[in-house]
């Protein structure tokens, strides 16, 4: 194992609540309170527009974009119900979140303050078919995990327009949305930075882009660390890092899990998770993945209003990034499963072929080019590293399923 802090120095957390993390009554920075100023003085000038009108928020995993959001919607709803005289008045306004764990959490902030109602925080899929139906209309948009929205139809989450940014793009005066290349999952919401740019040039629009990092407790050179490992650069692991991070390599995936069950033990919201590459089928049984001594299964769905790593069973299942992609975790155990590889030429490598994500690569009429398709899965896989990798705000415990990179990164330094 490889150490980058002593395994008796504990971090205890102010609060392992989801809701407090993203709660518009926690404290901003000068910087993200400019923003919401700035986002606000947007909204009230276009909101009386023909419209649309967007402003983007661009910002790696844990920049406090949600943060940011959180507040941002407080004070449009505060406006819109309470104040008379503000061009909010009586606007008919709605939160869009496409990743039902993070809904539940929103929802339950939305309990706790006046001006927030839980109906105004919805699937995306849910309000533009209200709205279609004449159901609802909205005026202002404020979107988070933008690279969620579905780039092409998809019937089985009862979607069946082109793009569920166009189609809100049709209906609302201003959207706000949160913004995150590297945080795209899947084929069916596949977007890029350029994309987006693309279809946003008619509208009147604006951009900001955070870059400050406030979940992983870690320096700049870790950070960047996992940056450069999730575009295939592998360098030496950082060796200046301070004492608040506990970076660590294992060789021995149950050893790993036991290590992160001591840390649930003593801080609380620590977990296993991992990329494909294990047995996995959405058909509600349980599917394992086994590493030497350890095994565990999938994470199960979730039907509570409790996100999945706030539930104590959890600590028995592994993570995927569909439960735990937006949220922090104390300490996270990342398993780089069968497809992330290092060649002979010590090269990062993915193999497609053992990536077990079905639903991912579900095919798109307007991707058909081989080469291109090849890159986009590729990357896809590496943006699924990136979401793992950057959970933890006290640790990071890595585990190689490949026997070369699991070497390789044992050595490093």
């Amino acid at each position: 194992m490889y150490f980058l802090k002593g395994a008796d120095d504990l971090v205890l957390p102010d609060s392992n609540a989801a809701t407090d993390k993203i709660s518009p009554l926690l404290p901003l920075t000068s910087e993200q309170a400019a923003l919401v100023d700035r986002i606000m003085s947007f909204t009230t000038q276009h909101v009386h527009d023909a419209g649309p009108a967007v402003f983007t928020v661009y910002g790696d995993a844990g920049t406090g974009k949600s943060v940011v959001l959180a507040h941002l919607f407080n004070r449009i709803q505060t406006a819109a119900r309470t104040q008379s005289a503000s061009p909010l008045a009586d606007t008919e306004n709605y939160f869009l979140v496409n990743h039902p764990e993070i809904l539940k959490v929103y929802r339950e902030v939305a309990g706790e303050q006046p001006n927030l109602r839980k109906k105004d925080f919805q699937r995306p899929t849910t309000l533009i078919n209200q709205i279609s139906q004449g159901k609802r209309q909205a005026d202002v948009l404020v979107i988070d995990e933008a690279h969620l929205l579905l780039s092409q139809p998809d019937h089985y989450n009862n979607f069946y327009g082109h793009n569920q940014l166009q189609s809100l793009l049709a209906t609302a005066k201003v959207i706000i949305l949160v913004f995150d290349e590297t945080q795209v999952l899947r084929m069916k919401s596949f977007w890029t930075e350029a994309r987006l740019e693309k279809m946003l040039t008619p509208t009147a629009h604006d951009a900001y882009r955070l870059t400050h990092q406030f979940r992983m407790q870690a320096s700049d050179s870790l950070v960047q660390w996992i940056n450069d490992f999730t575009h295939r650069r592998i360098r030496p692991l950082p060796v200046s890092l301070d004492r608040d991070y506990d970076l660590r390599v294992f060789t021995d995936a149950e050893q790993m899990r036991q290590a992160i069950v001591n840390r649930n033990q003593a801080v609380g919201l620590s977990r296993i998770v991992s990329t494909s590459g294990y047995p996995s089928t959405l058909d509600g049984g349980k599917h394992y993945i086994t590493e030497g001594k350890f095994h565990l299964p999938w994470d199960q769905y979730n039907y509570t209003n409790t996100p999945w790593a706030e539930l104590p069973q959890t600590i028995n299942e592994v993570g995927s990034i569909y439960t735990c992609q937006g949220f922090d975790l104390n300490y996270v155990g990342v398993i780089l499963g069968p497809p992330i590889a290092l060649d002979d030429q010590n090269h990062l490598v993915v193999d497609l072929s053992r990536y077990t994500d079905v639903e991912a690569f579900k095919r798109r009429d307007d991707l058909t080019a081989p080469k291109e398709l090849n890159q986009i899965k590729q990357q896809l896989v590496l943006n699924s590293i990136n979401v793992l990798m950057k959970r933890g705000v006290h640790g990071l415990y890595i585990y190689a399923h490949d026997q070369r990179l699991q070497d390789y990164l044992s050595r490093m330094p």
